[in-house]
């Protein structure tokens, strides 16, 4: 049987999985969980540990056709400039709720289009955070940009306001491509606003690409990948595109029959995965790659590496707060979603609420199986020992299910002394083998496609 043969008999052109950017993931949340243990978990925040905080801006000018993100259009500041006034009400009330002392190690603007703030409001964002959240020493702040959506006052103010890393979305270079998921976006304006940048002195710079979009071929893709490198970021996330139409309503704007088939996404995937290789960058988890003198090469090259509700990251601090409409946050006692829609959100804010609408408490063993989803997602590899020495005799209860992986994805999955790791050819498989781990029940949730 060939490598393909055996990755297809295993589930991998079939199978819809979480991305475990959570577990238990978002499908598992109920409504149970609001304002009240949202505040319960901000009341005991451990002050001598820094947080990471992340706010959504949830406005785009335009509405990208393949985006499943919470986002909503907008080509009037004014739904903006009210969202600011209830974001800085939120940052109010959540100052009231922490204990005096809790400062932020991590902060990351996404959404929607942060950049589609003036430079003013930028400026007074940045200060409403900084007077809920001062910076801890090492402080990064990420913000994603959208090219056709900044300039020069709008960075002027975001290195004013301390950024140190941006993200910038390309998606993909081809104009049939951008024509047929609504975002059009030329080579030279995505240049122009990474020049911006490093002249501002923001130096660490990731990129979006997205693989699986309708009319890519093998060949449209590889010029793509090379005007990427062109552009040299320090990280690229190469990002599989997940049709699911029934989810995010604007995605039915894309004719399903321009999709490339399962195994061409497969291709794709793997071309990127060479030519970046090939060019020097350091292959880290399912989906990124980074230069090896980038942090979050550094955190995967030292165990430190960890996924969340961004996916990738170098940040260990075990809270986050989420704030914005539809925020995720993520507390030792478990999960919190702001409410989704922006009037839900606003309306609890107004009322003198926290904005929790739904969440998860943990419970049983779901730290140790997050810890050991996170493990096959971060290392393609599970380490015993190291999980005995967090949670004992505990983790006797996975043991059924580590034969079982070791068994049914051979010859994917090879046992070591420690505990067992997924050979390189099998990588793309990691989403299947983590669900494994994966006490709820997937009920009617559909996930996107694993290849």
């Amino acid at each position: 049987m060939t490598h393909r043969s055996q990755l297809r008999a295993l589930g991998l052109f079939d199978a819809r999985v979480p991305r475990y950017t959570s577990y238990p993931t978002a499908p598992v949340f109920d409504q149970k969980i609001q304002g009240g243990f949202q505040a319960q978990c901000l009341e005991q925040i451990d002050i001598s540990q820094p947080v990471s905080v992340y706010v959504h801006i949830p406005f785009c000018e335009r509405l990208c056709w393949f985006c499943a993100c919470r986002t909503q259009g907008t080509t009037s500041l004014r739904p903006v400039e009210a969202y600011m006034n209830t974001l800085e009400t939120e940052l109010s009330a959540l100052g009231e709720t922490m204990p005096n002392g809790v400062t932020a190690a991590e902060l990351h603007w996404g959404g929607g289009t942060p950049t589609i703030l003036p430079a003013p409001m930028i400026l007074r964002l940045s200060e409403a955070l900084n007077r809920t959240f001062p910076r801890a020493e090492g402080y990064e702040f990420s913000v994603e940009i959208d090219p056709t959506l900044v300039d020069a006052d709008k960075i002027a103010a975001l290195q004013k306001a301390g950024m140190t890393r941006a993200s910038v979305g390309i998606q993909d270079f081809l104009p049939k491509v951008q024509d047929a998921i609504g975002r059009q976006q030329s080579f030279d304006a995505t240049k122009a606003s990474i020049d911006a940048l490093r002249r501002a002195g923001i130096h660490s710079l990731n990129t979006d690409l997205v693989y699986g979009l309708p009319h890519q071929t093998l060949e449209t893709l590889d010029a793509t990948l090379e005007k990427t490198l062109a552009l040299d970021p320090d990280r690229i996330a190469l990002f599989g595109y997940a049709h699911v139409p029934w989810m995010s309503k604007r995605q039915k704007l894309i004719d399903e029959a321009d999709l490339p088939d399962d195994e061409l996404r497969h291709d794709l995937a793997n071309l990127a995965a060479d030519v970046f290789v090939s060019a020097g960058y350091e292959r880290i988890g399912i989906d990124h790659f980074a230069k090896p003198e980038d942090s979050l090469y550094r955190a995967a090259e030292t165990g430190q590496l960890r996924r969340n509700f961004q996916g990738y990251t170098n940040d260990t601090c075990s809270t986050l707060i989420g704030v914005g409409a539809s925020s995720m946050s993520r507390f030792p006692q478990g999960y919190v979603q702001n409410a989704a829609a922006t009037a839900a959100y606003t309306q609890r804010i107004e009322a003198g609420e926290l904005a929790g609408a739904r969440g998860h408490a943990f419970e049983g063993d779901d730290k140790m199986r997050a810890r050991v989803i996170e493990m096959i997602m971060c290392n393609f590899a599970v380490d015993i020992p190291d999980l005995e020495r967090t949670f004992g005799s505990a983790v006797k209860v996975l043991e059924p299910t580590h034969h079982a992986v070791l068994r049914d994805f051979a010859p994917f999955v090879i046992k070591t002394e420690t505990g067992w790791h997924i050979d390189p050819k099998g990588h793309p498989l990691a989403r299947i083998i983590a669900s494994r781990f994966d006490a709820y029940s997937m009920g009617t949730a559909m996930f996107s496609k694993a290849s």
